[in-house]
């Protein structure tokens, strides 16, 4: 690793929290770029080819596993997730910023690589269940079936907190961002963070039914 290298920031959290939109939102800071992930899932009505994902098939996907393309891939509701490794490394190299948004799966296997790069990892939550629903309920998803499998999947999720540097609870989508740009800065500066673990596993206590 070089001075000049890129760091890794990967954002997790259960369907609905919120993590896709702050990771656009970080994608404007200068020198940040986000990991454009492989998934075999339809696009939804808003997602573009090549800018939100790349649209694969099945057959296609299991060709990266075995040529080992991807730096991580996971299953999640049904569908296969993944990010290039040539892709992610040539931004590194030139001093980008690569911010994930994956699920924890996906996480865990990059953390085993111990690659030599700085790696900060941060874990979104909802401020309630109610307020997941609502928001998982706003998708384009009209099937209720697939609403209540996303919340049996949430308490799932919400056991993998431990595995992250941080824990952040999106209730308000500008203090959550500038809540994880601050611990980004303190962590590169190797400053004292502030960071309340206590009320963090208060907090999923409380999102547990």
């Amino acid at each position: 690793m070089s001075i000049k290298d890129g760091i890794i920031v990967i954002l997790s959290s259960p369907s609905g929290a919120g993590k896709t939109t702050l990771v656009k939102k970080i994608s404007f800071l200068k020198n940040y770029i986000i990991s454009i992930s492989h998934t075999t899932r339809t696009p939804r009505t808003n997602e573009v080819h090549g800018r939100d994902y790349f649209f694969i098939s099945k057959e296609e996907f299991k060709k990266l596993i075995n040529n080992n393309e991807l730096l991580e891939h996971a299953e999640v509701f049904k569908n296969f997730y993944g990010s290039s490794k040539q892709a992610v490394f040539n931004n590194l190299k030139k001093g980008k910023n690569v911010i994930f948004d994956i699920d924890w799966q996906g996480t865990v296997q990059i953390k085993q690589r111990k690659l030599n790069y700085k790696l900060i990892t941060f874990f979104i939550l909802p401020p309630s269940r109610n307020v997941l629903l609502d928001r998982l309920s706003n998708r384009d998803m009209k099937d209720k079936s697939i609403g209540d499998e996303r919340m049996k999947q949430f308490d799932k999720d919400l056991l993998q907190w431990k595995k992250y540097d941080f824990v952040v609870i999106n209730d308000n989508l500008e203090t959550c961002y500038n809540q994880i740009i601050k611990l980004i800065e303190t962590k590169l500066s190797q400053t004292k963070i502030n960071y309340d673990q206590k009320f963090i596993e208060d907090h999923v206590k409380k999102l547990i039914q």
